[in-house]
């Protein structure tokens, strides 16, 4: 089926697929519409019986664009399907808002900007998010999503480097980033800049969008079988309810451990790349004692002890940080794509980098602390792309690392 994708997703000049804007699916009942998108998608894919479970790979996404399942306006590009995932571009206009607000069940998003609305900025030529502020930006995306698949949204990696707060809400939305099967309708960022302003345009990809059919995440039985086929991580696994891991706080070289953000900065360009003097814009974090003391609000960028891989067959997620165990969360970008610090893909094992924001009271963070796991999931198909390898890729091979706007 993979050629029949091609030949029907493509535009006329090879860069672009077709695909209808978001008010052509508005005058179709939603349930006739969604039934038309199940069968071309399962068309393409095969009968839901002969389909396996898992997160749809990068040749899926394809399929589900051409269904008419997702769509985009303008059209979605080339660019912004990733192995497991699809990047979401901002739009024309932010709405400044007083608070973060969810839609609730039956409820509309564009009503609740009525009621939250302070003032919209115009992102057409470009325009500041300030610090501290929330804004809901309408994506360019929408959904009509088949029966059966169901969706997860999370912030990019150079996103959570930064210290955007990025969620997506839904209409009809009662949590955050979370979208069930059947949604037909727009899809909105909620962004808030906490450490940096942020100079922002439309078509920038802030968030990215992952599908899934069916139950998809590993138990610890198969991710341990996993592990001893794959050595998913360096030294010891930890392994309950996905894989733990640990701070780094006794570098192998130097004492140089993360960084810490500077509280009064200018604005971030998010489209000049390597622009920024670090030091403009964070404090370096050394120790020599295997510690560090996390400050009330402070956002640091740590690194992880162990290296891990996630093999082509499967993609990761990472957990939120239970409060009980520390007064601090660790990374807004929890998506970890199939191939990411694979030998299969050109990797050795890659460290994660770490988002870290202290909360309440000063804590001291020690190495080798626990501070998270990686809930691995099959994919339904092994994907035709993989990190790192046929795609550019930023944090192939990372350590410690700043967001790509920085060095």
């Amino acid at each position: 089926w993979r050629s029949l994708v091609s030949a029907s997703v493509w535009g006329a000049e090879g860069r672009e697929f077709e695909s209808r804007r978001p008010d052509q699916h508005r005058n179709r009942p939603p349930a006739a519409h969604r039934q038309c998108g199940r069968f071309r998608f399962w068309a393409m894919l095969g009968e839901p019986s002969m389909t396996k479970s898992g997160v749809l790979p990068s040749q899926a996404l394809r399929a589900l664009i051409a269904a008419g399942g997702l769509t985009g306006n303008p059209a979605i590009t080339e660019a912004q399907i990733q192995p497991a995932s699809l990047d979401l571009r901002l739009g024309m206009v932010a709405y400044r808002v007083r608070a973060s607000f969810l839609a609730g069940q039956g409820r509309k998003v564009a009503d609740r900007l009525a009621e939250f609305e302070m003032h919209r900025v115009d992102l057409s030529q470009g325009a500041v998010l300030e610090k501290g502020c929330v804004y809901v930006i309408p994506l360019m995306e929408s959904l009509a999503l088949p029966p059966g698949i169901t969706a997860v949204a999370n912030a990019k990696s150079s996103t959570g480097r930064l210290d955007l707060l990025t969620r997506t809400i839904t209409d009809g939305g009662t949590e955050f980033d979370r979208i069930p099967e059947g949604y037909a309708g727009p899809l909105y960022a909620e962004v808030c800049p906490r450490s940096f302003s942020v100079l922002v345009r439309p078509g920038m990809r802030l968030t990215q969008i992952r599908f899934r059919q069916g139950h998809a995440v590993l138990d610890d039985a198969a991710l341990a079988a996993l592990h001893a086929d794959e050595s998913l991580v360096s030294g010891e696994a930890v392994i309950s309810e996905g894989l733990g891991f640990s701070v780094d706080l006794r570098p192998a070289q130097g004492d140089l451990v993360g960084y810490r953000a500077n509280p009064h900065t200018g604005v971030v360009d998010l489209d000049r790349i390597g622009h920024y003097p670090a030091a403009d814009f964070w404090e370096e974090v050394r120790t020599t004692e295997g510690r560090i003391i996390l400050d009330p609000g402070a956002f640091y960028i740590l690194v992880s002890r162990e290296a891990v891989t996630i093999p082509p067959d499967y993609a990761a997620e990472m957990a939120p940080y239970l409060a009980m165990v520390g007064e601090f969360r660790v990374h807004y970008a929890g998506f970890f794509d199939p191939g990411f610090g694979h030998a299969a893909a050109g990797g050795a094992g890659s460290r994660g980098v770490l988002e870290v924001r202290c909360h309440e009271a000063p804590f001291v963070l020690e190495h080798g602390q626990v501070v998270g796991r990686l809930v691995y999931e099959r994919m339904s198909e092994r994907p035709d792309t993989l990190y790192g390898r046929e795609i550019k890729s930023d944090y192939q091979g990372q350590g410690l690392k700043l967001a790509k706007q920085f060095r």
